[in-house]
């Protein structure tokens, strides 16, 4: 069935069709997002000057309960609902298609925001200090359960929305030739999701029941093993959806197009088939799995899932160079680097999340994630500098640079605090080099993960670390500050331009 043509307006910058209840669905998810991380990145805050010595801020028991909320806030709730935006923009906007099913997918988000509402306000009134992992035999309130179980279900719909819509678009012909590099590189997140999203449904739905009583054992094994298929594969969903935003800045920012786009597609063919591997170095001391089992788990498959980053890492860097040459960058080596757009906020963005998720949370998440260096890394602030790198220097930054494109496309927008908009993503993406590679040194070190005190200010055997290692965690906070920072323009920026920005004419034709 067509859509009427009253129903949409024409972008006149991409010249796509953009559907009124699609940017509609566009809005709400990313709004809400951006209001989670708000949440996430405050309760980095907390935790942040807690664990910096010369602050000490929380209580222990307020320590742990905020620390269960920052990655149920920064990692779950901002980085999927912003996946749930753009993959309704993935395959409406850029296939000019309607979508699928609206009404259902206003339930999926209703579904969505209900349950990480539950989530967090059962963790903020104290009924769930059981950590992101919950490990049996923590319990929580069951209500924490059923928010979990809540919003499982509403992103799994919203991935079923997502590909009704490509089928609709096939089968209306609003498109010409395969799926763009983009909405392919989307359509691998949105398969990884559906596995991921099912393992945390599959798992704490037993896990409700558990905490009502009607089933009266868990085993914490069997528990371990199918969390981490939903809490580690959360993030390669981030990784994927992550790679696809840099193909779409560098179009954004440069007019890239790929030089070989079958061997861009290829490396998401191999992460839809490796890349949720890995999860099991979390389990490295459980002895029910097999050595032979943790080292093919731990390596991606023999690092086919490496491979495909590393094919993305040299294709995307590629096509902004082509791109420039052809605007007549020639001059030496690197005119075409520099003058790339670095006075826009999308190139700078895109760039620091490239080389912080390449070189700090990437190549670390290969070392860390071996069977032997993984188990003197994991339990260390090691393994969160990491994660920091991968989560928020690459998924989160290059998330912000997206939106710096989508208020004036999609919403219409104009910019509010374009100056701050612009060095918004040096102070953020610099605050986050110098917090990552300090936590990573402390770590390496010795500082422990998820310790209240690494002081051991009230350890009965008095223990202090090197003077060095402090140092480090000094600068962790330092870093983190700044990064915090960063995090509070991009907010404030965001918020301001979406509700309070200058409404554009339908035929304005202006991105930033």
């Amino acid at each position: 069935m067509a859509a009427n043509a009253l129903e949409f307006r024409t972008c006149p910058i991409t010249g796509k069709k953009v559907y009124a209840t699609t940017q509609n669905l566009i809005w709400i998810n990313a709004v809400t997002s951006v209001v989670f991380l708000l949440v996430g990145g405050l309760a980095a805050l907390l935790v942040l000057l807690t664990r910096w010595p010369a602050v000490h801020l929380l209580s222990a028991d307020l320590f742990y309960r905020i620390l269960t909320l920052h990655p149920i806030a920064a990692l779950v709730a901002w980085i999927i609902f912003f996946e749930v935006a753009g993959l309704y923009f993935g395959c409406s906007v850029l296939l000019n298609s309607r979508i699928a099913a609206p009404k259902v997918a206003w339930l999926a988000y209703f579904l969505m925001l209900i349950g990480a509402a539950i989530v967090a306000v059962q963790i903020l009134i104290g009924n769930a200090d059981v950590m992101f992992t919950s490990y049996i035999p923590l319990q929580a309130s069951p209500l924490y359960y059923l928010g979990v179980i809540l919003f499982a279900v509403g992103a799994l719909t919203a991935c079923g929305i997502f590909f009704g819509t490509l089928a609709i678009a096939k089968a209306e012909k609003t498109y010409e030739g395969s799926l763009p590099l983009v909405t392919f590189g989307l359509s691998a997140a949105a398969i990884i999701a559906v596995f991921t999203l099912a393992s945390g449904a599959i798992i704490y739905i037993p896990t409700f029941l558990w905490s009502i009583g009607i089933i009266k054992n868990i085993d914490p094994a069997m528990y371990r093993l199918i969390f981490w298929a939903f809490g580690h594969s959360s993030q390669q969903i981030n990784v994927t959806a992550m790679v696809s935003v840099w193909y779409l800045l560098a179009v954004l920012t440069v007019g890239a197009k790929p030089v070989n786009e079958k061997i861009c597609r290829s490396a998401f063919v191999l992460y839809i088939l490796f890349i949720n591997m890995a999860s099991e170095h979390h389990l490295l001391t459980d002895p029910t799995l097999s050595p032979a089992h943790k080292i093919a788990n731990t390596s991606y498959f023999i690092y086919m899932a490496a491979l495909a980053s590393m094919i993305h890492a040299l294709a995307i860097p590629m096509t902004v160079e082509v791109a420039q040459r052809k605007k007549g960058y020639t001059k030496g080596a690197f005119e075409w680097l520099t003058k790339a757009p670095w006075g826009e906020p999308g190139f700078p963005a895109l760039i620091l999340s490239l080389l912080i998720f390449g070189f700090i949370g990437g190549i670390t998440g290969i070392v860390n994630g071996t069977e032997q260096l993984s188990i003197k890394s994991h339990n260390t602030w090691a393994m969160t500098g990491h994660f920091h790198g991968t989560v928020v220097g690459g998924t989160t930054l290059a998330f912000m640079g997206l939106t710096y494109y989508v208020i004036p496309l999609i919403f219409r927008r104009e910019l509010i605090g374009k100056k701050l908009a612009t060095l918004q993503p040096y102070i953020y993406g610099i605050g986050l080099i110098i917090f990552t590679l300090s936590m990573i040194a402390s770590g390496t070190l010795g500082v422990p993960r998820r310790h209240w005190d690494i002081t051991f200010a009230d350890s009965i055997i008095p223990f202090s670390f090197d003077p060095t290692a402090i140092l480090f965690v000094t600068l962790t906070a330092l870093g983190g500050l700044l990064a915090i920072i960063g995090g509070a323009i991009f907010v404030g920026v965001a918020v301001l331009s979406v509700f309070f920005g200058r409404k554009m004419a339908p035929s304005e034709a202006k991105l930033l």
